[in-house]
């Protein structure tokens, strides 16, 4: 099938899925553009005309007509600006803020309702499809925030895979790399001691975008390992955020130290890990993942 088809079939599959071709959206009065302008009102008290055109896209004029309807049913006021009477502000009425508030509560349990039916991969994977469609047709809006939390099943299968996949394509690394993170990640999931030890995976809407591990080398000891971040989440100071969460656990932990060994090559991690307070401790020679490389072990008092 031809793409534009293929956009055409999706709009039609996903315009029947959220109900816009039904006479009331969400079973209201209201259709979905009316009930979107309501909830933009709702949702940004106060928000003035021109605003409310820019967000939306609509013809001037069409939403003028939706505004005048709104007012008549007593559901949207207007009030003047007090330093430009030329300039109203929009806001919901008591009536208006109880239709807003049914919708809102609609649309959020038909969103939950369709979350259910799927699985926590599942989930994921179709959140990181919207924002790829929203980052793809709009690059210039603004992004969702990153969140970080702990691993979950199906996380350090991720992490191999991501550490395999980057380092051949930016560093020219061979298998033997992606292998040495499958030996950490396995040894840390079956030698794991919640109390001392912790993986966090930092994602934005469902797509995961980095990790870092803190791992016990011994009872005083720390050691910092697997620090990724996708190039998505480059720029953004996610790197120095890990780092933050593996120091603050070490120490919470009650360890003296923490380590980490890295290579000379991987500038932008070692200026984290400077930033952070590491000091280099030593360096060597090796060859490894199919290249001469310089090893460094790095360490930060916690006492």
């Amino acid at each position: 099938m031809p793409l534009p088809d293929q956009v055409r079939a999706f709009n039609r599959f996903y315009t029947k899925h959220i109900g816009l071709l039904r006479d009331g959206y969400l079973k209201s009065p209201f259709s979905l553009t009316r009930a979107r302008v309501l909830y933009e009102i709702g949702a940004r008290a106060g928000i003035r005309w021109s605003e409310l055109l820019e967000e939306l896209a609509l013809d001037p004029g069409y939403l003028s007509r939706i505004i005048k309807h709104f007012e008549s049913k007593h559901l949207v006021r207007r009030s003047a600006n007090a330093k430009d009477r030329r300039v109203s502000h929009l806001s919901l009425t008591a009536q208006g803020r109880s239709h807003f508030a049914k919708l809102n509560a609609r649309s959020e349990a038909e969103a939950a309702a369709m979350l259910a039916k799927l699985s926590s991969g599942e989930q994921r994977r179709l959140m990181s499809s919207m924002s790829a469609i929203r980052e793809l047709l709009d690059p210039g809006a603004p992004q969702s925030p990153i969140t970080i939390r702990a691993h979950q099943p199906g996380d350090i299968g991720w992490v191999v895979a991501r550490h395999g996949e980057l380092y051949s394509q930016e560093y020219n690394w061979d298998m033997t790399f992606e292998g040495l993170v499958a030996e950490i990640a396995g040894k840390f999931l079956t030698r794991f001691d919640p109390e001392c030890e912790h993986c966090w995976i930092a994602e934005r809407n469902g797509e995961r975008l980095g990790c870092i591990f803190c791992v016990k080398q011994s009872k005083s000891v720390a050691k910092l390992r697997l620090l990724l971040v996708d190039p998505a989440a480059r720029g953004s100071g996610l790197g120095t955020r890990l780092v933050e969460e593996c120091i603050a656990f070490a120490r919470r932990a009650g360890y003296r130290k923490i380590v980490l060994w890295t290579n000379d090559n991987l500038h932008a991690a070692r200026r984290i890990y400077q930033r952070a307070g590491f000091m280099l401790a030593k360096e060597e020679k090796h060859h490894s993942f199919g290249h001469d490389l310089v090893g460094q072990f790095w360490e930060l008092p916690l006492a």
